[in-house]
């Protein structure tokens, strides 16, 4: 299985592979039928790789793989933890234990210590700070620490994370670019890409699968913490880069996109599959879009956690482990008007929480007609005898916010400024606005433009906005709507008027 290792580009990148079978099965196993073969199967598997892999004489983890510090490999270490706790068998546990406290993840590189010492991400990893294979190896970090406890693993996953959201995530809520640190990580390493986005020589940023496994990873962090933070940030990448990046007959995603120009690009590993060409992001961005339901409504010990205020119904459990059925009836995120109807079996005391984003500023709650005092930012928890019929009412604010670009290596960002209607960032369409890409001056008072929403239009966009500026209106659009498949470009961080002069 491991031998040949130095015969060509690709060997060696079989715990790669090996990690996304074991997580196949192991969410069937959860999920669908818990059929002894398929834990077989899993068993099977990680033996084969346990026997192999591991100190000498065995092949060292960082010694296989296809990239130059083989920080793929140890990303086996999530579905290794996952069989663990299935088995109990030590010998997970004390190759998960190797992974991480003898390897350290990379090739010449301990990218969990440099994580704990609070290393930027586009630092971290040498010359290959691989941000879709980064943040799956921490994934598996999280697991290995909700066994051991050891809260020097939690701190090095916290930093990594909070890092990320600093350094990394642009205004859709992706990260990762090739310009200026790694150009020939062909827009997949991290780049301290929340200051690099306006950067006008970046050609490639924010691939798909770095972007799903941001929002997986933020899951992790959801579940162990409870911090909304991390539903504020699997929100943004939802509603702009992960759908952004989808054909819009939904069989195709991109591989990578931009902000400024055509946002996106299919180019990428991959390869002929019955005659489609076939990449990971064509495979990693239906996974997102199916994971956002976990997410989207959960339990916790004193009840149900609304956290996505999608249109649906969902059926959560009380305190007292009761079915409730939870219907939120909305348009969001056309409107920030969001109806939720309680509906338990019987009456019963326990809370709801919902989360309140830390993007509305002004936020108005209340059950059945008397208001609620909320916090941007937080949970507000609601403990009371819910009664079938009950019914929650929220008002989002969902002003549109002007928002001056950032500086990174070079000044660009003094020039540009963006639009976002919370949640949904805003762009300008070259398919239906020819002047696109035109310098303007947005008319805003403390920050906020006076957008007024399109409700009847007839173009395929989900949010049309009508936008003052000096010179009349323009319309904008929310930017996951517009279709770059033809070679259209789409403008998202807006030239300012005095750019001109500069």
């Amino acid at each position: 299985m491991f031998r040949n290792l130095q015969t060509t580009r690709w060997t060696g990148g079989d715990p790669w592979e090996r990690k996304y079978v074991l997580l196949g099965l192991d969410q069937y196993y959860m999920q669908v039928e818990k059929d002894p073969a398929v834990l077989q199967a899993m068993i099977d598997q990680a033996d084969c790789l346990v026997s192999q892999i591991g100190p000498s004489p065995k092949i060292r983890i960082v010694d296989q793989g296809w990239s130059p510090n083989h920080i793929e490999s140890s990303t086996v270490l999530e579905p290794v933890m996952r069989l663990y706790k299935l088995t109990g068998d030590q010998k997970y546990l004390d190759f998960a234990r190797y992974i991480v406290e003898d390897e350290g993840g990379a090739k010449g590189y301990n990218i969990i210590e440099d994580a704990f010492n609070n290393k930027a991400p586009e630092q971290i990893g040498g010359v290959y700070p691989k941000a879709y294979e980064m943040m799956s190896l921490f994934e598996g970090l999280v697991e290995y620490y909700r066994v051991t406890g050891n809260d020097r693993w939690k701190q090095a996953f916290m930093n990594l994370y909070h890092n990320i959201i600093t350094k990394e995530i642009t205004i859709i809520g992706n990260g990762g670019g090739d310009q200026p640190y790694h150009p020939a990580v062909y827009g997949e390493a991290w780049d301290n890409t929340a200051l690099e986005q306006t950067n006008p020589d970046m050609k490639r940023m924010m691939e798909t699968c770095v972007g799903v496994t941001w929002l997986k990873l933020c899951s992790q962090i959801l579940r162990l913490t409870g911090d909304p933070l991390a539903v504020d940030m699997i929100e943004k990448y939802a509603y702009n880069g992960l759908i952004g990046a989808m054909k819009p007959e939904g069989d195709g995603f991109s591989y990578v996109n931009l902000l400024n120009g055509i946002k996106t690009n299919t180019e990428g590993w991959g390869g002929m599959v019955d005659g489609v060409y076939v990449t990971c992001c064509n495979l990693n961005g239906p996974m997102g879009l199916a994971y956002l339901p976990f997410v989207a409504v959960m339990n916790s010990a004193s009840g149900p956690v609304i956290n996505l205020y999608n249109a649906g119904t969902a059926t959560a459990l009380t305190a007292k482990k009761r079915p409730v059925q939870l219907e939120v009836v909305t348009d969001y995120p056309v409107s920030g008007t969001i109806v939720v109807n309680v509906k338990p079996k019987v009456s019963e005391k326990f809370s709801v929480r919902l989360r309140i984003p830390a993007w509305s500023k002004t936020t108005a709650v209340k059950v059945n007609g008397v208001p609620v005092s909320v916090v941007a930012g937080t949970y507000a928890e609601i403990n009371r005898k819910w009664t079938p019929g009950d019914k929650i009412e929220l008002s989002l604010d969902m002003r549109c916010r002007l928002i001056d670009a950032p500086h990174g290596s070079n000044r660009a960002g003094d020039n540009f400024q963006a639009l976002t209607r919370r949640p949904v960032v805003l762009a300008r369409d070259e398919n239906t606005d020819p002047n696109f890409n035109q310098p303007v001056a947005i008319k805003s008072t403390d920050g906020y433009a006076d957008g007024s929403v399109e409700t009847n239009h007839q173009q395929p966009y989900r949010v049309m906005v009508n936008i003052p500026t000096d010179n009349g209106l323009i319309q904008m659009v929310d930017y996951a709507s517009v279709n770059s498949w033809g070679g259209k470009r789409v403008c998202t961080w807006l030239p300012k008027v005095n750019a001109l002069k500069n």
